[in-house]
């Protein structure tokens, strides 16, 4: 039986980043994916700040395309924001969980593709993991100083299926990546499109993101959740649809893959981080904002705090991951409490005309100030240009008011004889 100082089951973006982050502290480590291929699992649009590139080091090779421009479409209002530069990147899911594998190996580590975690139990004093490789009636069995959950919404490693598990906003998500025209393309090329309202995705949003050339992401993701405004909806692909029939204008395409996924966020990040020796991270612990939907960056974040944790753990300066747990709560819980409140307003709250009154505001907030809420999850700027908005418009009902009372009142003319 083979022994590894961390064992990682699950080789997405915070998975193995956590695994590359650990290789290159020289300790010996396992990446387990339970796909054969990166492309098998493609189901993340992935846009993000450009910061993200310099903040994991990572190459151009995993970059879909550069973004400059942000849309949001509702049922009866466009607005659209664009920068004087490239801000921001779609990444390609693939190539960057490829890339990020392939680094494990450079660095030392194994890289087991097509082998699905099983179970892990404790035996003469060891974690023993076990896995099940593609096409295979046996079993593989290694043993672990530390376990890492990321598995994603399953969870697999740190809740089984016979634990109660706490309760979870659900949502699910279809992406239909197509191949358009050149000049279809560069209509699209460097923005990033969101559509709201009940047109385009009741109880949740829909998008359209450029990947390489020649290739659109059209995406539709709803939260499985009761609201106040919409009783039935049509199915995911039917509402990519309609953007490509309405919005696109019926370009011409071809599917070149349909894809989708499931999220699980547990309100108030109150997920289990971490049991004795096993810790989770990314997914596995609500590291996705639930306002945008936003995850990767996110992950790997959570992974670059639970590999100094993990590096303390084995090298014994902590006899647990607490210090993971209060430092991931210290950097997401206030804004993301913020973020999961707007959501459920958003998605499972508003009417369709306050979606359209809301992102009419939005019009107010600069290229910069959009980018501050949408992807720092900073709200200051909502804040401080909605006062003076406020101020403005009650000042015109006010005004309003006067003007109706004053012509009411030239309006009114005396009775004559009466005393």
């Amino acid at each position: 039986m083979k022994h590894f100082d961390i064992v990682v089951v699950g080789a997405g973006p915070s998975g193995g980043h956590c695994a590359r982050r650990l290789t290159k502290l020289g300790k010996k480590v396992l990446l387990a994916e339970q796909h054969q291929t990166f492309a098998q699992n493609d189901f993340s649009s992935a846009a993000t700040p450009l910061e993200t590139l310099e903040r994991y080091d990572l190459p151009l090779d995993v970059v879909g395309s550069f973004w400059q421009k942000i849309a949001i479409v509702t049922t009866h209002v466009y607005q659209n924001w664009e920068c004087s530069r490239p801000r921001g990147v779609v990444l390609n899911f693939a190539k960057l969980r490829e890339f990020l594998a392939q680094e494990v190996q450079r660095q030392g580590g194994e890289v087991w593709m097509g082998h699905r975690y099983i179970c892990s139990f404790e035996e003469s004093g060891k974690t023993v993991v076990e896995f099940k490789p593609y096409k295979s009636n046996k079993t593989v069995k290694v043993s672990t100083q530390v376990l890492v959950d990321a598995t994603g919404p399953s969870r697999a490693v740190m809740c089984s299926s016979k634990q109660q598990h706490p309760a979870y906003f659900t949502g699910i998500a279809t992406e239909y990546l197509i191949e358009v025209s050149s000049s279809d393309y560069q209509k699209y090329a460097d923005q990033l499109i969101f559509f709201l309202g009940h047109k385009w995705m009741p109880k949740g949003y829909s998008w359209i993101f450029p990947m390489e050339p020649n290739r659109l992401k059209i995406g539709s993701g709803q939260f499985s959740h009761p609201d106040k405004k919409t009783e039935r909806t049509g199915s995911l692909p039917s509402y990519i649809e309609l953007i490509i029939k309405d919005y696109l204008q019926g370009i011409p395409y071809k599917i070149i893959d349909v894809h989708g996924g499931i999220l699980k966020y547990c309100s108030g990040l109150q997920d289990t981080y971490y049991r004795n020796n096993i810790i989770a991270i990314g997914d596995a612990v609500s590291t996705v904002n639930m306002l945008g939907g936003e995850g990767i960056r996110h992950g790997m974040e959570c992974a670059e705090i639970a590999g100094r944790s993990i590096e303390a753990y084995l090298s014994g300066k902590q006899g647990d991951f607490s210090s993971y747990q209060r430092e991931m709560r210290q950097t997401y819980k206030k804004t993301w409490d913020w973020s999961e409140r707007m959501g459920i307003s958003k998605y499972l709250e508003y009417s369709d005309e306050l979606i359209d009154r809301g992102v009419t505001y939005l019009n107010q907030l600069s290229s910069e100030e959009i980018l501050q809420v949408l992807f720092e999850y900073n709200f200051n700027p909502l804040y401080r240009r909605l006062f003076p908005y406020l101020r403005y418009k009650l000042s015109a009902k006010m005004y309003n008011l006067i003007q109706q009372i004053q012509s009411r009142f030239t309006a009114t003319k005396p009775l004559k004889g009466v005393d």
